[in-house]
């Protein structure tokens, strides 16, 4: 569930597009969301089953299609075992395969951030050398907009510290392991913009961040009731709204549809920061919208993946 299903929902009566969009074909496939995959650690089986669930299947064989892996591990900055979600590009990638982060929204996990048809589209650009091979990496964040909100649990740190030894002790991500991009659904992409940010205050920006119907508030009475900052000045101190200077010079990818509730915010983004892709077209806070948008975030994220190379 994505974060919007819990605030009003903004209605518009015509669709507009800005003058930044680009047009985005539509995407199929079931995705991910809601797929029980078991608890179990190590590589899921990829049957005909979890296949079609998956909207992979297809004359062409699965290994060019794309591969599901989930592994349990334990995160000692959040103080708890998280899953990690591996959607690479095929069976057997080549070593090294660059990351992107894919940060799930509220109420969601791991096994559930991806868009529908992600894996499908994935898989069938790098086959077909649309894009070159890269992989995402989803992981249990919590309900917490992707920063501590309680002592011992810091799903940012998780991401900035640990996330780059789990993708080299796997052979992911090249000689450091550090994701090149991150992407995010609705409180992923509110994470997304801010982890885009806690990387270049390090100078190490990643390549671009791609950030689908971000749940930018505009009020701090509408933040407040979700209880997770400790206030204005916490709430403030992290917004993308109140520091749209940080992701300078790093593309990035908004998209969000008009009849969401984040609509206003996500215009006054594009309006304010100019990003690359700066996309709004007709749709709600669901998936119908949100795997619309999954051909043109692949596209994107793999262009600057070999802009980087």
């Amino acid at each position: 569930m994505g974060e919007g299903d819990q605030v009003t929902e903004e209605t518009e009566g015509r669709r507009r597009v800005s003058r930044r969009s680009m047009l985005i074909a539509g995407a199929s496939g079931l995705g991910i969301a809601g797929l029980a995959v078991g608890s179990a650690t190590g590589v899921v089986p990829f049957n005909q089953a979890m296949q079609r669930a998956l909207g992979v299947t297809s004359s062409t064989p699965v290994t060019q299609l794309g591969s599901m892996r989930v592994e349990r591990v334990y995160s000692h900055a959040r103080g708890r075992e998280v899953d990690l979600v591996f959607l690479l590009p095929s069976k057997k990638p080549p070593a090294g395969l660059p990351m992107s982060l894919m940060l799930h929204g509220l109420h969601g996990s791991a096994r559930s951030a991806a868009p529908s048809g992600l894996l499908k589209q994935l898989g069938s650009d790098v086959a077909r050398k649309a894009v070159p091979a890269y992989g995402f990496l989803a992981i249990d964040g919590g309900d917490n907009y992707w920063h501590q909100v309680r002592p011992g649990d810091d799903p940012m740190a998780m991401l900035l510290e640990e996330v780059p030894q789990w993708l080299r002790a796997r052979g992911f991500g090249g000689t450091d392991g550090q994701p090149f991009a991150c992407a995010g659904v609705s409180m992923g992409g509110f994470g997304a913009l801010l982890y885009a940010r806690r990387r270049a205050e390090r100078r190490q920006p990643p390549a671009a961040v791609a950030a689908i119907a971000p749940a930018l508030i505009t009020s701090w009475p509408e933040m407040a009731k979700r209880r997770i900052f400790t206030g204005l000045n916490d709430w403030t101190s992290l917004d993308p709204l109140r520091h749209q200077s940080a992701l300078q010079g790093i593309p990035t990818a908004v998209y969000c549809g008009t009849e969401d509730p984040f609509i206003t915010g996500v215009r006054r983004y594009i309006a304010e920061t100019r990003p690359t892709i700066g996309y709004t077209a007709h749709g709600k806070h669901s998936d119908t919208f949100f795997r619309t948008t999954v051909p043109s975030m692949v596209g994107f994220l793999g262009k600057h993946l070999r802009q980087k190379a």
